[in-house]
């Protein structure tokens, strides 16, 4: 399930991102994302973006947090692709990355079916999060939603995610699949 919004004018805003899924493409049974952060415009579509990021995993019963400092980027490329991605410094001075587009395509009105592509890499090992140095995994998915509203949006969706190199070993050595078709459902908010 995820969150999105912001709150401000066309220059200053305050952006709420927020993630959940259960039994992920990694080992966690349960991961929560939270990220708060301040987004300044800067050009025509772009806003950059600083803050903090929460993560929590719960594996086997056990949870594992950090917390991150966030720099990133969003915006609207041609083609009316939209493109996010931010480079996250863990409390333990781990470097990660994130970055993410879709493109929706109007079937109707109020029903959408936006495609998706999202990449993660990792400067350093980070066992406990299954986390491999270098790329660690490529999901490409499909989300289906109807907008009751703007600002509401229920979403039903299927994804393919496969892991690479150090990050496939973590994996299948907590006996998970590196390659994972996996079915979403959520709530699209805007406020």
């Amino acid at each position: 399930m995820g969150h999105a919004g912001w709150y401000g004018g066309d220059f200053n805003r305050l952006w709420v991102k927020s993630e959940g899924e259960r039994n992920t493409a990694f080992k966690a049974d349960y991961d929560i994302d939270m990220q708060l952060l301040y987004g300044r415009f800067i050009k025509k579509y772009y806003d950059f973006q600083i803050g903090v990021r929460g993560e929590t995993q719960t594996y086997r019963g056990e949870n594992v947090s950090r917390a991150h400092a966030v720099i990133g980027f969003q915006g609207l490329v041609p083609y009316r692709y939209e493109v996010e991605s931010a480079l996250f410094i863990s409390q333990d001075g781990d470097v990660s990355a994130r970055f993410q587009t879709s493109r929706d395509f109007l079937l109707t009105q109020r029903l959408i079916l936006q495609g998706r592509f999202e990449t993660h890499a990792a400067v350093q090992k980070v066992e406990k999060f299954t986390t491999g140095q270098g790329l660690n995994n490529i999901e490409l998915g499909l989300r289906l939603r109807y907008e009751i509203r703007r600002e509401i949006a229920p979403y039903i969706g299927v994804s393919y995610d496969h892991s690479f190199f150090k990050t496939a070993d973590l994996v299948r050595e907590e006996g998970g699949d590196p390659s994972q078709v996996r079915f979403v459902a959520g709530l699209r908010l805007w406020f």
